[in-house]
């Protein structure tokens, strides 16, 4: 029978292949396999995190896994701390952080984006496409960002 950290992974699973991603192990990592990669169990400069999404064989994302009943956002630290200690050659040309980070059980999603002028995680009520991620990249700003730009009436 598997363990409740093991059914949030499985569930996990499902949602990223739902969204059009490729999941691999990090131990049989192959970045031709695909534009899009989410790679389980990535060893990072301190630590490991469950998931790290690529597109285009660039790091874009954080999934920490948490098994159902955890509450996701005293767990925002933690993919946050992730982000910030992935290995040189996964890094690319990454400057800063990594723009999306999601905390999940496989049946509640938070996600924050780095690039909000005040960073929270927030429930979503999926993951995201790597399309849809790929495309808020090429925009100048968020949305949260273009929102507190707006003159008030």
């Amino acid at each position: 029978m598997p363990t409740p950290e093991e059914l949030a992974r499985q569930q996990i699973d499902a949602l990223l292949q739902q969204c059009g991603w490729t999941i691999q192990d990090y131990k049989q990592l192959d970045l031709s396999a695909g534009r899009d990669i989410a790679i389980r169990e990535v060893r990072l400069k301190e630590g490991r995190c469950d998931y790290l999404l690529l597109v285009d064989r660039k790091p874009v994302g954080i999934i920490e896994a948490k098994k159902a009943g955890v509450t996701l956002s005293t767990v925002a630290d933690q993919s946050g701390r992730y982000a910030e200690n992935l290995p040189d050659f996964l890094r690319g040309n990454l400057v800063g952080k990594l723009p999306f980070l999601y905390e999940s059980t496989g049946i509640k999603t938070f996600l924050r984006d780095e690039r909000d002028p005040h960073p929270r995680s927030r429930r979503v009520f999926a993951l995201h496409r790597p399309e849809t991620l790929a495309k808020w990249l090429e925009e100048p700003d968020t949305l949260r960002h273009r929102l507190a730009q707006m003159p008030f009436v």
